[in-house]
């Protein structure tokens, strides 16, 4: 019998309804974007995000419900942490609503589980274990999945993750939100030789980050000079990002001895960082797997995906469950 798992995401700027069939068949893969919302304020505002997630879900509901029967839903999967506690909470009410009146399980779905399951969903016959570093605007972690799929958190921010970096760089340069296609679009034209920004605790024996003083050397290095160019800047801290990046990935597979890494989340979606780990992923002999471009960004398919994985289980949730803006893994 088809399993048909509806899922959704709203845990930031993205309201996002998908339909996913034996967790691999795409049905519908419907997202409504926010960021020109938000571009006048330069990043997210949490009270705006949430009122429009309530108007564009019912939307792509009813869009949903126009193209498939609601009768064949096995299950609602939707993302209830970590996020914006207001944006979480309505996501996660329509879904104990539907749940409800549809008499299907309410399945929670964490949000950093379901990107690293865009992975699995894009390669369908990939095998832990992988190394995988989970980086966008709100986490940079860097994690093992285990054999049995369990994931293993050894590495992550002390401060920023690696997209606020990218967005508050980016609003110093006076550059548009959100900050990480900006700086890639800008630094293109730039050379990233001209500056030499820290790559912070690459040299340290862990496998943790830290961004934050990144961001500030940028700040006095603006503050300190003149006849700079936009572009040399905006290049030249691309490239200590996805130094940092790339250097404690392999660092963590090497350690390992694992041979395969991935990179999933927004900022996987950079195209220098994509570069980096291809040039050292050939040179030293591993594998690596990006999902593709619309599922490193917020999307339901890779809620709907954890979803039927856990529907397999019976690994259902209660309708009290609460939205939890600070979820571990």
């Amino acid at each position: 019998m088809k399993v048909r798992i509806l899922g959704i995401e709203t845990s930031c700027d993205e309201t996002a309804v998908a339909v996913l069939d034996d967790g691999k068949d795409v049905v519908l893969d419907l997202v409504i974007s926010q960021i020109d919302l938000h571009k006048v304020f330069g990043g997210v505002v949490p009270e705006v995000a949430a009122r429009h997630h309530l108007k564009n879900l019912s939307l792509l509901l009813k869009k949903v419900f126009e193209t498939i029967d609601p009768r064949s839903v096995s299950a609602v999967a939707v993302t209830y942490g970590p996020g914006l506690i207001g944006a979480l909470l309505v996501g996660l009410s329509i879904a104990k609503g539907l749940s409800i009146s549809l008499k299907i399980p309410l399945i929670g779905v964490n949000h950093v589980e379901a990107h690293v399951h865009a992975l699995f969903l894009s390669y369908p016959h990939l095998k832990p274990p992988i190394v995988v570093l989970m980086v966008s605007g709100g986490h940079t972690q860097l994690m093992k999945v285990n054999e049995n799929f369990e994931m293993e958190i050894l590495g992550r921010t002390l401060d920023d993750s690696a997209g606020e970096a990218f967005d508050k760089v980016a609003r110093l340069l006076g550059l548009g939100y959100p900050g990480g296609p900006e700086i890639e679009r800008v630094a293109k034209m730039g050379d990233p030789g001209k500056i030499h920004f820290p790559r912070p605790m690459l040299d340290e024996p862990n496998y943790d980050f830290s961004f934050a003083g990144l961001k500030t050397a940028v700040l006095y290095f603006l503050k300190r000079n003149e006849g700079y160019k936009l572009e040399d800047v905006a290049a030249a801290f691309q490239e200590a990002v996805t130094d940092i990046l790339v250097e404690k990935t392999f660092r963590l597979a090497r350690d390992s001895g694992i041979r395969k890494v991935a990179f999933v989340g927004g900022v996987a979606a950079n195209a220098r960082l994509r570069e980096k780990v291809m040039e050292k992923a050939k040179r030293w002999g591993y594998e690596v797997f990006f999902p593709p471009l619309k599922l490193c960004t917020d999307n339901a398919l890779m809620v709907a995906k954890v979803g039927y994985e856990k529907f397999k289980r019976g690994d259902f949730s209660p309708l009290d469950l609460n939205a939890d803006p600070n979820l571990s893994l």
